[in-house]
């Protein structure tokens, strides 16, 4: 269906500015404890042991859990606006608070709320950034976006490195609230409410207008042509109607791999590699590598998503992490080694952020946040099962080499599961 798409007064680069700083904000968490954990477990003053570790990690992941099912379902009722701004909120003043806490129980419940606003962040910034840059533009759109959450993680890895010796590890908390305290109000004044959104609210001329000054067309193929099947539905029960029902059980499978991968290995990676014998610069070094590697596989990513649709290149790039996860159990030179880490960031990363795209291009406006948010929620459980399996692993001396063995099983069943998906929009409209 063709449609003329209006001549833009406003910028749409600054949307997906405002929002791309936000998900730097989630690669600050992703990192974050991975970059403080060894410091942590030396802190004669806190006597924090590996499970106790691993417990303020998984805390937090389930906080981040419930935020991308709850607040995720919400954004399709309250507004992406207004959620991102609450979500960010909550993240940055929870996180602050970790900086001047010494209390392991009190650490822990700020942790899980700082999980919950986060959790809230990521899907709503996903499904508004494709709403921005929709139709088949939604594999770069997402993988453009998801390159803040490994700068955000580079960032933090090389802080880290110079900040914990000198600081302390509380200091790395501190330095990751006060980006989101600056963010709140430019978030405000110029992160406009989704046009699509304000539509299948029954707000049409505010809808009109945002639409027309970001020169975006409110026509969408795929909303058109499930509009009867999703009439008086909600958008939770919208996910198991008869076109989406295979796709929904497909994301979630996969999004539980592809998570489990992203937070397994930003965990524990220093750790592991401590194991085999490295020392802290080197093991922090190879995290940063791993994060470098993933900006660069998103750019790639999206490039090949755009062209040969999100579906392919996620099935593609599973199989190629299972590869180069399995490499990383052979000891080789420290320069190949490296080269290894940065080709596991490449792949690993970018394959959950191309399950996003695919569910970005799949879904219909009326249902497209809450399909994210289950996305990333049922991901969380992925996530929260990583550090859980590295732990493990770590605690029993065993993390190196079988470690990456069993991450490279994971991804191997993430590519088998998603092979099950279908493609439901048509990317020739």
């Amino acid at each position: 269906m063709s449609t003329t798409t209006p001549t833009a007064t406003k910028n749409v680069g600054v949307v997906v500015a405002l929002l791309w700083f936000a998900i730097v904000l989630d690669g600050f968490d992703l990192v974050v404890l991975g970059a403080t954990i060894p410091a942590m477990l030396e802190d004669p003053e806190w006597h924090l042991t590996a499970g106790q570790a691993t417990q303020i990690s998984t805390i937090g992941l389930i906080g981040m859990t419930i935020g991308a099912l709850t607040i995720g379902f919400l954004t399709d009722r309250l507004g992406r606006r207004r959620v991102m701004l609450f979500s960010v909120a909550v993240f940055s003043v929870f996180t602050l608070l970790l900086g001047f806490t010494t209390n392991i129980p009190l650490f822990s419940l700020w942790r899980f709320l700082a999980g919950v606003g986060l959790g809230g962040a990521l899907p709503t910034a996903i499904a508004m950034v494709t709403e921005f840059r929709p139709g088949s533009k939604a594999g770069s759109a997402s993988t453009t976006l998801m390159t803040g959450y490994h700068v955000g993680a580079v960032a933090t890895a090389l802080l880290g490195m110079f900040l914990i010796e000198g600081s302390g590890w509380h200091a790395m908390f501190i330095a990751g609230a006060i980006p989101g305290l600056f963010l709140l109000p430019l978030l405000y004044f110029f992160l406009p409410e989704s046009p699509q959104y304000l539509k299948v609210s029954g707000r049409t001329k505010e809808a009109e207008e945002i639409a027309a000054a970001y020169g975006l067309t409110l026509e969408d193929d795929l909303d058109r042509d499930h509009e009867k099947e999703l009439e008086d539905s909600s958008s939770l029960a919208s996910l198991f109607k008869p076109s989406f029902q295979r796709n929904t059980l497909a994301i979630w499978g996969t999004s539980f791999m592809g998570l489990l991968l992203v937070y397994g290995l930003n965990t524990w990676l220093p750790q592991i590699m401590r194991q085999a014998d490295y020392d802290l610069g080197n093991s922090l070094g190879f995290l940063m590598v791993l994060n470098i590697g993933a900006v660069i596989g998103l750019y790639i990513a999206g490039q090949v998503a755009d062209k040969h649709s999100p579906r392919k290149t996620a099935l593609t790039w599973f199989l190629l992490s299972a590869v180069f996860l399995a490499l990383l159990a052979v000891r080789m030179p420290l320069v190949g080694l490296y080269g290894i880490v940065l080709l596991t960031g490449v792949f690993v990363f970018s394959s959950q952020v191309l399950i996003y795209a695919f569910v970005g291009e799949n879904h219909p406006a009326k249902m497209r946040a809450t399909a994210m948010g289950f996305s990333a929620g049922i991901g969380r459980l992925g996530a929260i099962s990583g550090p859980l399996l590295g732990g493990l692993l770590v605690g029993a001396n065993l993390a190196y080499p079988w470690g990456f063995f069993a991450f490279a099983a994971v991804g191997v069943l993430g590519a088998l599961i998603f092979s099950f998906s279908k493609t439901l929009r048509n990317r020739d409209a």
